[in-house]
């Protein structure tokens, strides 16, 4: 999981890999004209300063200094990470609490598929790519208002969900888990279209309340699709999200802001506590008097559950937006 290896590295971590890099003892003086240097594959480890990391490529990019290389120690180099490469990654200091339950949950995880979630509307689909931590926009289809006015609307809604069952059947193939969704039954009419093009036997039908983007997130908050998704975190990261916000609608049994955070962790009183993953590995962000990292270090004596947070998804947005925290609470305080 490289979304869990961009959080891992961070903190002052060393990371080693065989990477290029020229080796200037390599350039020669040929005929007057200089030859430029060779690129070798070679060990490099480097300490981390940087990582960049998109949920829905196949890259990460760890930005460091050379501390161990046949050549350039103490320059800079980046290590570009692709799936299934082999990686070296040391804490010189130790590891968390957090990076160890992040480590543990990508073990958990691991070899499960991707899936996609497709949302159907009389004469709008819209699909969405579903990764561990992260959720985004794929394609948008309309009939762009052909099919409600004309005469022959039915012959001009079976073509345009004809035609949109053909191309996402070649943009998914027969391998990835489908979730398909929508507050009507023109739902069940475009999976028997997927089935008949040799899309993923692994299809889930579900009926949402709502269409657009907010069914998708009706599916992953509710639970809809955990026949499929299981307990992943981008589904535990948005139930979290949704009762937290549920309690706050009901001024139910939930904490927010660092005073009531902190507040809740003296008293025992935090059951799961959801908080951005890069927050806590911010050596600047602090809760109350302490680093975030120091803080989540106490839940244990609390029993309370960590529940780190990407912000790659509408719950994680969210949570951003409440100032990146939110403690669901065992009892509610005052």
């Amino acid at each position: 999981d490289l979304w869990v290896l961009s959080q891992l590295s961070k903190g002052g971590k060393m990371a080693g890999m065989v990477s290029h890099r020229r080796d200037s003892t390599t350039g020669t003086q040929e005929g007057g004209r200089a030859k430029s240097a060779e690129r070798k594959p070679m060990w490099i480890v480097i300490e981390v300063e940087k990582s960049e990391f998109q949920p829905f490529s196949d890259q990460l990019r760890l930005h460091g200094v050379i501390t161990e290389a046949p050549v350039d120690k103490g320059s800079h180099h980046t290590h570009t990470v692709g799936l299934k490469d082999e990686v070296e990654l040391t804490a010189t200091s130790g590891w968390s609490v957090a990076d160890e339950q992040l480590l543990q949950e990508a073990v958990k995880e691991g070899g499960r598929a991707k899936a996609a979630i497709i949302v159907v509307e009389t004469d709008e689909i819209q699909l969405f790519e579903i990764a561990s931590h992260g959720m985004r926009d794929l394609s948008l289809f309309t009939m762009r208002g052909g099919g409600k006015r004309e005469t022959k609307s039915a012959e001009v809604r079976e073509g345009f969900l004809a035609q949109v069952a053909k191309e996402t059947a070649l943009l998914f193939g027969n391998e990835l888990p489908l979730i398909i969704c929508g507050p009507g039954l023109t739902r069940v009419q475009f999976a028997k279209l997927l089935v008949e093009r040799g899309c993923s036997p692994k299809m889930l039908n579900v009926a949402t309340s709502i269409g657009g983007r907010p069914a998708a997130n009706e599916v992953l908050s509710q639970g809809l699709a955990d026949e499929l998704l299981g307990d992943t975190a981008i589904v535990e990261q948005t139930k979290a999200v949704e009762e937290a916000l549920s309690r706050m609608a009901t001024d139910g049994a939930v904490a927010y802001g660092p005073d009531a955070i902190c507040a809740a962790l003296e008293a025992g009183a935090i059951d799961k506590l959801i908080v951005l993953a890069d927050m806590i590995r911010d050596e600047e962000a602090t809760i109350g008097d302490e680093l975030w990292y120091e803080f989540v270090r106490r839940l244990d004596e609390t029993n309370s559950e960590l529940v780190q947070s990407s912000t790659e998804h509408d719950a994680g947005k969210q949570l951003e937006g409440m100032g990146g925290a939110l403690a669901l609470l065992r009892w509610k305080m005052d």
